[in-house]
């Protein structure tokens, strides 16, 4: 009995050609490129990788988002400092040096390089989802931006349509996650404890029908 699938003849130089991996970078040289570099790169232990080109809305909330940040630490007990999305944050656990759209540091930023670039004591990071990036923001990025002791709170933020996402840090290994969905209410920063409106996060964003 002749079996349904059909196996297609491969050809003997697919066989015999070994694929070509890319050669892994140091930490040195991706910075030294990324420098030079027109488009942002993240890197993951050696290996360096484009990021999409972010569209008009994502960058609408981005500014929205530090800005409704800036103004709502006004006054507060502590010092803390808002930075947009060319700031690297650098895991070295890991070895990989990542762009969050916003982060927030408490007091003074801390690098591990003497230059200024590789940020690692965020404790607030968010991040606008995409097609592209959506489900590595929702689970191997945080599991990745997890190993840095000063990381307590995530925000996820869908943009086009009104729903974003925070992730508390209660405990070394507990995490409170809250959904919100109405453009009338707040999310609520534990980390920083602050509210911020969502009207003010989507300020000027038309949602798809």
């Amino acid at each position: 009995m002749q079996s349904a699938t059909t196996l297609l003849p491969v050809h003997p130089l697919a066989v015999l050609k070994a694929v070509k991996q890319p050669r892994p970078y140091t930490l040195a040289e991706y910075l030294r490129r990324e420098e030079r570099s027109n488009a942002l790169h993240e890197y993951y232990n050696g290996i360096i990788t484009k990021l999409p080109m972010a569209k008009g809305s994502h960058n609408l909330i981005t500014m929205n988002v530090g800005a409704t940040l800036k103004n709502a630490l006004k006054g507060a007990d502590k010092k803390y400092l808002v930075m947009g999305g060319q700031q690297i944050v650098y895991l070295p656990a890991l070895n990989f040096g990542l762009y969050p759209d916003v982060l927030v540091v408490v007091e003074a930023p801390e690098y591990w390089d003497g230059n200024q670039v590789l940020l690692t004591n965020p404790i607030l990071i968010v991040e606008i989802l995409s097609k592209s990036t959506r489900k590595y923001d929702r689970t191997e990025k945080f599991v990745e931006y997890k190993t840095l002791d000063s990381f307590q709170e995530y925000v996820l933020i869908e943009p086009e349509k009104c729903l974003i996402e925070t992730r508390f840090r209660q405990a070394p290994n507990v995490w409170r996650d809250t959904l919100v969905k109405e453009l009338s209410a707040a999310i609520h920063l534990n980390s920083l404890n602050i509210a911020l409106e969502l009207s003010d996060i989507y300020e000027n964003i038309v949602f798809k029908k």
